[in-house]
């Protein structure tokens, strides 16, 4: 079988050529198809990176089509029986991909992941598991997310993710860092959901290929994933989590998020979510003024965050017909 990997790539040429190098050290690199889909960078991406490592597919697309769509030209170009997303800010280590490409040729799983850790070995989040309703995605909402987070800790509520997997530990979805699937899977499960611009887009369509076999991480087969830097870059964002909810990134967070529970578990928990947010605004409002009070601190610190969590919410109130609805539309918020 012959294992294609797909980089897309948008104004990110130098995590991806710290990629290849890390991987060029192994003999099995010649092994793979390499594919780097080129999201509209409009800069030396292509000559820097085809000049260096002439192996490469460079796929270019003409406008900035995101995760989804531009893994799916990938897919839908390349030639291998398995595939790989891979984030450009990814370095191989221990031939890592090799090792996970023969481990999941031996099983049954139709996807797997990796371990992957920080630049600082600490091990970063690879596989999770659904949470009804994706109620997990209130967990990040300021003080309503964390007295949400108590309840559900003292009902003793199944953690939602893996923080490091054992030797193989079967999940609901993985990571879009490190994700390789069958073909077969993706003719039964379909590409990924080109609604999505970024982010939630490969939870959703775990879910979807998980209906047809399942998906697992290697525990024993580690990977670095430096985390967020390109769209740090592009949206101005200082935190590199998915739990900033104030600023552009945190508006494309909240919109795909959105959509993806409108997708897989219809209109009711989607507008229970939106409730939830919404109700969050105010309690983040009034709770800030009293918590930096007590602290001894400007009792208005964190109102220009509230601002920004409104802000946001009311985009997705404008959007709520159009997500109901379900008919494509491209979620692209900046």
């Amino acid at each position: 079988m012959l294992l294609s990997i797909i980089i897309v790539n948008y104004k990110s040429s130098e995590q991806i050529i710290d990629c290849i190098n890390s991987a060029i050290q192994y003999k099995s690199i010649n092994e793979f198809e390499w594919i780097v889909v080129d999201n509209a960078s409009n800069d030396n991406s292509e000559y820097d990176i085809t000049s260096r490592f002439p192996f490469i597919r460079w796929l270019p697309m003409n406008y900035n089509a995101g995760f989804a769509r531009a893994n799916n030209y990938g897919i839908e170009q390349s030639k291998g029986d398995a595939v790989l997303l891979l984030n450009p800010d990814t370095l191989v280590i221990n031939d890592c991909i090799k090792a996970c490409f023969n481990k999941f040729l031996s099983t049954n799983y139709i996807a797997c992941g990796v371990q992957l850790y920080y630049p600082n070995g600490k091990p970063q989040i690879s596989g999770n598991f659904f949470m009804k309703g994706g109620l997990n995605h209130l967990l990040p909402l300021p003080y309503w997310g964390k007295l949400l987070r108590t309840v559900a800790f003292a009902f003793k509520v199944k953690k939602t993710n893996v923080e490091q997997a054992s030797a193989i530990e079967e999940v609901d979805w993985i990571s879009g860092a490190f994700l390789m699937t069958r073909k077969t899977a993706i003719e039964k499960a379909g590409l990924l959901d080109e609604d999505f611009f970024l982010y939630a887009e490969e939870v959703e369509w775990c879910s979807r290929l998980m209906k047809h076999g399942k998906l697992c991480i290697f525990g024993d087969i580690a990977m670095t994933h430096i985390g967020g830097q390109t769209i740090n870059e592009v949206t101005d964002a200082a935190d590199k989590t998915y739990e900033g909810l104030f600023d552009k990134k945190g508006l494309q967070l909240i919109v795909s998020n959105h959509v993806r529970i409108r997708k897989q578990f219809g209109i009711g928990w989607f507008l229970f979510q939106l409730l939830n947010y919404t109700f969050a605004i105010p309690v983040f409002f009034v709770a800030s003024f009293i918590d930096n009070l007590l602290r001894l601190q400007n009792p208005f610190k964190d109102f220009s965050k509230a601002m920004g969590l409104l802000r946001n919410v009311t985009k997705v109130w404008f959007l709520a017909p159009t997500i109901i609805a379900n008919k494509p539309h491209f979620y692209k918020m900046f």
